[in-house]
């Protein structure tokens, strides 16, 4: 007789599934939470009027109450309803803080693409230039453009740019050499297509993911340099609402009302979080890991 044919003896475990198999793609709660905020501080900056009112209406007989009734946040010490200005510097920070990593990752990704394809001079100058640049620290190196160029949202924004480029260029030519030289460039160049067609169509697509997984990473670094320049008075003009420039001017009245401090305070610090936790999804997704 025919023996049986039985199945493997699995000690109790589930056999890991075929490769090519459908993985467990479920998002994690706090990925839902932080990309739930960061749409809700996305949807106050751009229409802030939604959520609040006039963020410059001063009212000097309410000055420095209590988050209570008619003023869920409290007021500053001008009669301002610290909710509206927290609500109204959303776009101040997140133009200067999502503006300034676009911005940087355009100028990035140019830069490192000539670095990758310009020849070796053109490479050794490139990447020494960024060595340079990435010695100091971002805010450091922010600073010393702002007093350059003096203080101002523009200027910020394009001083924190300077700062960061440098690291996007480091990525994209890393990556832009590798596709260089990988097989199916070399047989597209042997082919005759043009040096225009094989960058813009075989090597810049390929180094558009890992470009976008560092920019949502560090556009929160972004968003707290944009706030501690703000906090030195390097950022808009006051009356303007800017969440950095709130914690400077509550600093001289936290024995009065702390909680001046501590509504643009948390902002930022939910603000980066949220954009941190959805920078680190991204870039589990793409590695594909699984996040833990």
């Amino acid at each position: 007789m025919t023996a049986p044919i039985t199945a493997p003896v699995t000690g109790g475990m589930t056999p890991d599934p075929a490769p090519g198999g459908v993985r467990d793609r479920t998002v994690r709660p706090v990925v839902l939470l932080a990309g739930a905020f960061f749409v809700l501080v996305c949807a106050a900056a751009l229409a802030p009027g939604l959520f609040a009112g006039d963020p410059n209406a001063v009212d000097p007989a309410v000055a420095l109450r209590p988050p209570g009734h008619g003023h869920p946040f409290g007021t500053d010490q001008l009669g301002r309803d610290v909710l509206a200005r927290v609500v109204h510097g959303a776009r101040s920070s997140l133009l200067v803080g999502l503006g300034s990593t676009v911005l940087a990752g355009l100028a990035g990704s140019a830069w490192g693409l000539l670095s990758a394809l310009g020849g070796r001079v053109v490479d050794e100058t490139a990447m020494r230039v960024a060595d340079v640049l990435l010695s100091f620290p971002n805010v450091l190196m922010a600073l010393l453009v702002v007093a350059v160029l003096g203080p101002g949202t523009v200027n910020v924004t394009v001083a924190i740019t300077i700062s960061l480029a440098p690291g996007f260029a480091r990525v994209v030519r890393v990556r832009a050499v590798v596709v260089r030289d990988s097989a199916y460039v070399r047989a597209a160049v042997n082919l005759g297509v043009s040096r225009g067609r094989v960058v813009f169509r075989h090597i810049a697509p390929n180094v558009l993911a890992p470009l976008l997984v560092l920019a949502t990473v560090n556009a929160g670094t972004a968003i707290i340099a944009g706030a501690s320049l703000s906090f030195l008075g390097l950022g808009p003009k006051p009356p303007d609402p800017e969440w950095g420039s709130m914690l400077a001017q509550a600093r001289a009245y936290l024995d009065a009302g702390w909680t001046l401090a501590l509504f643009p305070g948390a902002a930022i610090t939910l603000t980066v979080m949220s954009v941190t936790v959805l920078g680190r999804a991204l870039r589990d997704h793409y590695e594909g890991r699984d996040p833990r």
